[in-house]
């Protein structure tokens, strides 16, 4: 009988999970990069990209006046967030300074001249229509070169009412402007 309830009840779950809708899923638009920024090194390491629980989470949250985080499981990014950023700074960079730059792990025989870590103290799209994101960057260089490390704090204006795709859109061009920001400020 105990056979019986189980199969009946892994039939059922299923069949629940199978009604249930799927989430939608949102790309980040890879903005145009117009700028050129000459950098110190011919290539650089992503290495590691920290990103607090609710940005590294599937769900597209956003942020209240009052400080409150909300998402809905019913709207994801595409991409595990983490990735998603290192790839697009990785992209930015690349397009930025002409160096080759990729996230780890550094697939390439020769090592990078400089290594990349990123830690974000936020990463949010807030209902004020501001998508921020601030936190510290970290550049360790090769062979005893001078290493550096600073804080950023960015906002990008969007329209809530544009929902997910417009914080969507606003995401990838933060990162766009972490990219800029970094090349200047830490990689020259």
């Amino acid at each position: 009988m105990a056979r019986i309830t189980s199969a009946f009840c892994a039939v059922a779950f299923g069949l629940l999970a199978a009604c249930a809708p799927a989430p939608d899923r949102y790309v980040i638009p890879a903005p145009d990069v117009a700028d050129r920024q000459r950098i110190a090194f011919q290539s650089v390491e992503i290495r590691e990209i920290s990103l607090p629980a609710y940005a590294a989470s599937d769900e597209i949250s956003s942020q209240s006046a009052d400080g409150r985080l909300t998402s809905d499981g019913g709207v994801l990014w595409a991409d595990t967030p983490e990735r998603a950023v290192a790839l697009e700074l990785a992209r930015h960079l690349s397009r930025l300074s002409g160096a080759r730059v990729a996230s780890a792990p550094w697939p390439l025989e020769a090592l990078p001249d400089a290594r990349l870590e990123l830690r974000f103290e936020s990463l949010v799209a807030r209902d004020d229509g501001q998508f921020r994101a601030n936190g510290q960057y970290f550049v360790a260089v090769a062979n005893g070169g001078r290493e550096r490390s600073g804080l950023f704090d960015l906002s990008r204006t969007f329209d809530p009412a544009g929902g997910p795709q417009a914080i969507a859109a606003a995401r990838g061009q933060i990162i766009l402007d972490l990219a800029q920001y970094i090349a200047i400020n830490g990689l020259r």
